[in-house]
């Protein structure tokens, strides 16, 4: 059951014991461990995930997440569920009744295991993609109780990452690299310069334009890329990973919706179908337009900043590197953001 953000994924294997989990979780769910097994899946450097499999066969997934964690990621879709979402997991309760435990400083999270593959390894069918649509459109739809709505941040348009991208933008015009991965990025970085400072500059324009519109925020999952779909073995999809949920305009979501991440396009197949099961919705090509540069401009600092600032992370840097190459080929992320920024102009 593979998680995460398409940023960078835990390949590296974190320093717990096996041993150490396995009595975590039978301390803390009650379940009767036999083995529990690393699974090089997810996208995100601050998560680790396992099988964990039990002494009767029952399988579990457990997730390990470093760091900062705030509690509504995992309240919000047991929430979901209990409204009626089928195409999302609600996450285990402990023996306290709680949502969440925590092992070695990390918070261990425990879901149902549902083996299957991620959008990016299997293509949807098409019944999938509408099924996709119902349940995004279910998940704009839903009426948060205020005790949560208060714990889910709002939509400002922050320019961090736009002010980082230029940062490491100048960074890289002055300095040298030892390590192959950051030389390597610095030479892709200037020979996409003028590309990267062009999207910095629109998006920064388009973020000053949406400031000034009226915009009804909805509940956004705020990671809806492929890696979060899981494709399971029985057929059945789910939108997982709910570790950033955002009040924003529904546009935030559904940049990720023919935006160029799986070979999916504007106007594509995928996307006509996906809106089949969204329903009939007046969306905003300005805001499609900025949250797919935005998206972009989010991976490049990130990965800038996991190579440029540390040598440490092993295989993930390499793979870092690779994903963000793949965002400038054609078809791909740029060139479906550089496309509905087009569209958007034409319109105006």
């Amino acid at each position: 059951m593979p998680e995460g953000h398409r940023c960078a994924s835990m390949l590296e294997k974190p320093d717990i014991p096996e041993t150490l989990i396995s009595l975590s979780v039978q301390r803390q769910y009650g379940l009767d461990v036999r083995q529990v097994t690393f699974l090089p899946l997810g996208y995100d450097k601050h998560v680790a995930v396992y099988q964990v499999r039990t002494e009767d066969e029952k399988r579990y997934f457990l997730k390990l997440r470093n760091g900062y964690f705030e509690p509504v990621t995992v309240s919000l879709p047991q929430f979901l569920v209990h409204q009626g979402a089928r195409g999302i997991i609600a996450p285990l309760e402990t023996l306290q009744c709680q949502l969440f435990g925590s092992l070695e400083g990390y918070t261990s999270i425990l879901y149902p295991y549902i083996q299957g593959k991620d959008g990016y390894e299997v293509k949807l069918s098409d019944e999938q993609w509408v099924f996709l649509g119902k349940t995004l459109r279910m998940v704009h739809d839903a009426h948060i109780p205020p005790v949560l709505a208060l714990q889910i941040p709002c939509e400002v348009y922050d320019p961090q990452w736009r002010d980082s991208t230029r940062d490491f933008l100048g960074q890289i015009e002055h300095t040298t690299y030892a390590d192959p991965v950051a030389r390597d990025l610095s030479v892709f970085m200037r020979a996409n310069r003028d590309l990267i400072r062009y999207m910095v500059d629109r998006a920064a324009a388009l973020a000053a334009e949406l400031r000034q519109q009226p915009n009804a925020n909805v509940l956004c999952h705020n990671d809806a890329h492929p890696g979060n779909y899981l494709v399971a073995d029985s057929g059945d999809l789910y939108l997982v990973d709910w570790d950033n949920p955002i009040l924003a305009p529904r546009e935030r979501d559904l940049m990720c919706i023919g935006g160029g991440m799986a070979g999916d396009q504007p106007g594509g197949r995928e996307e006509r179908l996906f809106y089949l099961g969204y329903g009939p919705e007046a969306v905003r090509q300005p805001a499609l337009a900025y949250y797919r540069y935005e998206r972009v401009i989010q991976d490049i600092a990130e990965f800038c900043k996991q190579i440029f600032l540390t040598t440490t992370g092993g295989a993930d840097r390499a793979q870092s590197y690779q994903y963000l190459v793949s965002s400038f080929a054609p078809a791909s992320v740029v060139d479906a953001a550089l496309h509905t920024d087009t569209v958007a102009s034409s319109k105006v």
